[in-house]
């Protein structure tokens, strides 16, 4: 049997475990275990390569930033950060057509900066501002659609649990990948902006309950305003923590390690001024965050075994060979990965696909001349895609069971998130056909 056919019947063998339910890490570990034992004839050397990806996944320095940044967003959400954000961009844009979609996307664009998580952005974003934005005469398919859409925007801008476990995978510095994300997360969510305006602005029916619009306006009118201390109250602490972690990132005055470290002690005092620590929350903060921690962590161990595994069967090399046969090209070859990546977004969750694809992936793509920074912020976006895409879209449920009202149906959810889809693919686009757009800010 060839490297390519033995290559992908071990492939094929992982993706059916993964649908047929079982754990991704368990499933990788055993694809991985059985691979080397057919190949090599050797159960010592699977043992031995297990016990090497176990060591050295969990003893690196850099590995620190995963705890960190899980606590320090957690302590963010748990700080009603993203509630008094929301608030403050409400009030900011009130008189702005399609203020409160624009205030979503504003509200999850800074939430994203100190989380990294799009389904804690999610599940924050429907508590606060779907029933704002349906109780100001926004449909209900809209609200909740773009809740959906805009919290992909936790794993582009910085920092991002994905551009973490990308770096890790494809040996890449999670610093440079961090500003990487900045341009691109923010053009997204500019790019939300400009579609939001415009459907409010051309086709209001598909944006507001225009029944209950007038009615809406006019007691807006009455509504006390916020004050600048009131908002000033509201947005100084989230915007020094900002400032203090992507600040000391991009200067390089901090590692990625020591920005986690600190973010996560100023997402503490945040808390704790807020007096929102007690009551359990900071048993059930360190308690998630180790929970959340450890799940990454046997990820990566099991990645980095099934990435080994691929080494040794060659499979990298022989798809490597195949995709230059083929005359695709760099481009020809990236129109194929994003392809699949897509396609694999629809059934399966983003950490999976990330572990799946990234070994195989990223050797062949530093064969086509692709800069792995480039490469993974292209990675990531694609994947987030597959948090919008039916069947499995995971913040689209997310959201449906966050807002636990059985009148909205995940079909209308799907229907209000696709416009964001559209969006980010034509981002996804401009992403690949300009690599300055990524690489900027790094060089």
């Amino acid at each position: 049997m060839s490297d390519l056919a033995l290559g992908g019947l071990l492939i094929g063998a992982l993706v059916v475990l993964v649908l047929l339910g079982t754990h991704i890490a368990i499933a990788l570990i055993a694809v991985a275990f059985g691979g080397i034992w057919l190949i090599r004839q050797d159960v010592e050397m699977a043992m031995r390569l297990f016990y090497m990806a176990s060591y050295n996944g969990v003893a690196d320095y850099i590995f620190a930033t995963i705890p960190l940044f899980v606590l320090m967003g957690l302590l963010v959400s748990v700080g009603n950060v993203g509630k008094d954000t929301f608030e403050v961009a409400e009030a900011l844009l009130r008189r702005v057509r399609g203020g409160l979609g624009v205030a979503t996307v504003a509200a999850n664009t800074v939430f994203a900066a100190v989380t990294g998580v799009s389904i804690a952005s999610a599940a924050v974003f429907t508590r606060v501002a779907v029933p704002e934005m349906v109780r100001h005469g926004y449909r209900t398919t809209f609200a909740t659609g773009t809740v959906a859409g805009s919290s992909v925007l936790g794993m582009m801008i910085p920092p991002s649990l994905l551009m973490i476990i990308y770096g890790v995978l494809a040996e890449q510095s999670i610093g440079k990948l961090f500003i990487a994300g900045v341009i691109p997360g923010f053009l997204l969510a500019a790019a939300f902006v400009v579609m939001i305006v415009l459907m409010a602005t051309f086709m209001p029916a598909k944006v507001f309950d225009l029944d209950r619009l007038e009615a809406v306006r006019h007691a807006q009118g009455t509504l006390p305003r916020m004050g600048a201390v009131a908002m000033a109250g509201k947005l100084v602490p989230i915007a020094l923590l900002v400032l203090l972690v992507l600040g000391g990132l991009y200067s390089g005055l901090f590692t990625p390690t020591e920005a986690g470290g600190i973010g996560a002690f100023g997402a503490l005092l945040i808390a704790a001024a807020r007096r929102r620590l007690g009551a359990g929350n900071l048993w059930k903060v360190l308690h998630e965050t180790g929970s959340v921690s450890v799940g990454i962590l046997v990820l990566l161990v099991a990645a980095s075994f099934y990435s080994r595994m691929l080494s040794v069967a060659g499979v990298p090399v022989a798809i490597a060979e195949l995709v230059r046969d083929a005359g695709l090209g760099p481009y020809g070859f990236l129109l194929v990965y994003v392809g699949i990546v897509l396609f694999l977004g629809m059934i399966l969750d983003s950490s999976s696909i990330l572990l799946i694809m990234t070994p195989i992936a990223a050797p062949i793509a530093t064969q086509m001349g692709f800069d792995l920074i480039h490469f993974g912020v292209i990675t990531v976006l694609a994947v987030e895609i597959g948090l919008l895409t039916p069947p499995f879209g995971i913040s689209i449920f997310t959201v449906k069971s966050t807002l636990n009202d059985p009148t909205v149906s995940v079909e209308s959810i799907f229907a209000g998130a696709m416009p964001f889809v559209g969006v980010m693919l034509i981002v996804l686009l401009l992403v690949a056909l300009v690599p300055q757009l990524s690489l900027a800010l790094v060089r």
